[in-house]
């Protein structure tokens, strides 16, 4: 069971998903998507938040009232808890982790996201597998688009020559 949420803090509304237990968060994380940013408390156990950017966008982009509301979700969602082993927090890229301190519950904050909460049972290795084939076919269609435009270039050098070499042979 996942919970997914729609933040409309700023214009372009952002999708924000945790699952509802921390044997979920596995699952989360091994069926995240480019596009997805984590967010965990320090030191806690179980919610990991995730926000699903827009197409092209970095975590540089995300805007900082989208950062709030994550901060206040991923906090509100954590508890302290002796059982780190199963989704036990370990980070690859440590000059990756950005810190946020949340220094208190915003609960107007937490009462809007709770609005448009929603209950799911999604086939995320399916959502995976959907968002990589389309990616792939993007791929594919941006390689075609090169392939297509240097074929066109070379029959414009082409007929460019062609057109050099006639010239040529007019003034002999």
């Amino acid at each position: 069971i996942y919970f997914y949420f729609t933040s409309s803090v700023v214009l372009s509304a952002y999708t924000i998903y945790m699952g509802k237990i921390k044997y979920e968060n596995e699952d989360l994380i091994k069926y995240g998507w480019l596009e997805d940013i984590w967010f965990h408390v320090d030191k806690l156990s179980l919610a990991h938040v995730h926000l699903r950017l827009h197409k092209g966008q970095t975590s540089n982009d995300i805007p900082k009232e989208m950062l709030i509301d994550c901060a206040q979700l991923v906090k509100a969602n954590s508890i302290q808890g002796p059982d780190m082993d199963v989704g036990q927090i370990g980070f690859l890229w440590r000059k990756d982790v950005k810190l946020m301190m949340v220094m208190k519950k915003v609960n107007d904050i937490l009462n809007q996201l709770e609005k448009t909460k929603v209950e799911c049972f999604p086939g995320l290795a399916a959502e995976k597998e959907a968002c990589d084939r389309e990616e792939r076919n993007e791929n594919k269609a941006q390689i075609q688009e090169m392939k297509r435009k240097e074929k066109e270039e070379m029959k414009k050098k082409k007929e460019l020559r062609k057109a050099t070499t006639l010239n040529c042979h007019c003034l002999v």
